[in-house]
């Protein structure tokens, strides 16, 4: 099932220059062309990122927040 807008993905790395680390969660904003990369909204910024670079946010895991 392919992710689309308005879901929550999972960050699957470390994007430092944001302060954003692997496991953060965001929400899809926009779906490039034929899902070549997506505009994913996170607290503090907004990204353009490769479909490699998140995962669906499973409906087991809870939100967190860290410092």
């Amino acid at each position: 099932m392919p992710i689309v807008e308005h879901e929550f993905v999972v960050l699957t790395r470390d994007v430092t220059e944001s302060r954003l680390r692997r496991g953060d969660v965001g929400v899809v904003v926009h779906v490039y062309g034929d899902r070549e990369a997506y505009e994913v909204e996170f607290s503090q910024c907004v990204l353009t990122l490769r479909p490699d670079d998140v995962r669906r946010k499973d409906e087991r895991e809870e939100l967190r927040v860290r410092e």
